[in-house]
């Protein structure tokens, strides 16, 4: 199905793990025409709609058994599309380019998690709702990916952005954005890196 005005300046080809309206509203509201996919979508698939970018969503559970997704997602960062993934997408991101995820202990469920992004030294509040999450230790090793956001209570990986690609996650859930601070600029970021692209 399709969301916003065909006749939008971007195209963006959205895969669907648990997608949340809110999140396609903040996609159309900044002039975007979205065609959300089904989760098991190829990449060849999601290519035939020529979008501008591609986004992963949210969703629930274990990222590990998605090895379609997983595989999806790779072929996408192959070809250096501009990605931006949330929660279920962020660890399908990770376990895409061999980073494990683990089950917590304690899941993040609420509105009023505090997140500090690190590239601004900034502290967010955000709204999180998971059960997984990406091995630290792994991220922080890996060449070609930098963490962004940390969750400020446990040190947990809250976002993340790749160096040689055009793709950044997050953890938590932007859309919902609770807090005084505002979790909306990711989408803004999104799109630059759209721009920057083109």
């Amino acid at each position: 199905y399709y969301i916003g005005e065909p006749e939008a300046k971007y195209k963006i080809a959205a895969l669907d793990l648990g997608i949340k309206k809110n999140i396609l509203r903040n996609l159309a509201k900044r002039d975007c025409y979205i065609k959300v996919f089904p989760y098991d979508a190829s990449y060849e698939d999601m290519k035939s709609f020529n979008p501008d970018g591609y986004f992963l969503s949210n969703g629930p559970g274990d990222p590990d058994p998605l090895i379609v997704v997983q595989e999806t997602a790779r072929n996408i960062l192959e070809k250096n599309e501009p990605v931006f993934g949330i929660c279920l997408g962020h660890q399908v991101i990770a376990l895409a380019n061999g980073i494990s995820t683990y089950k917590m202990f304690n899941g993040h469920r609420g509105i009023n998690h505090p997140v500090k992004n690190i590239l601004t030294g900034e502290g967010e509040i955000t709204s999180q709702n998971h059960g997984f999450a990406v091995v630290r230790e792994e991220l922080e090793n890996h060449p070609d990916f930098e963490i962004t956001h940390e969750h400020i209570n446990d040190g947990t990986v809250a976002g993340m952005r790749m160096i040689s690609k055009n793709c950044f996650s997050v953890q938590y859930h932007p859309e919902a954005s609770p807090g005084p601070h505002d979790a909306g600029y990711l989408f803004d970021q999104f799109i630059a890196n759209i721009e920057k692209s083109k």
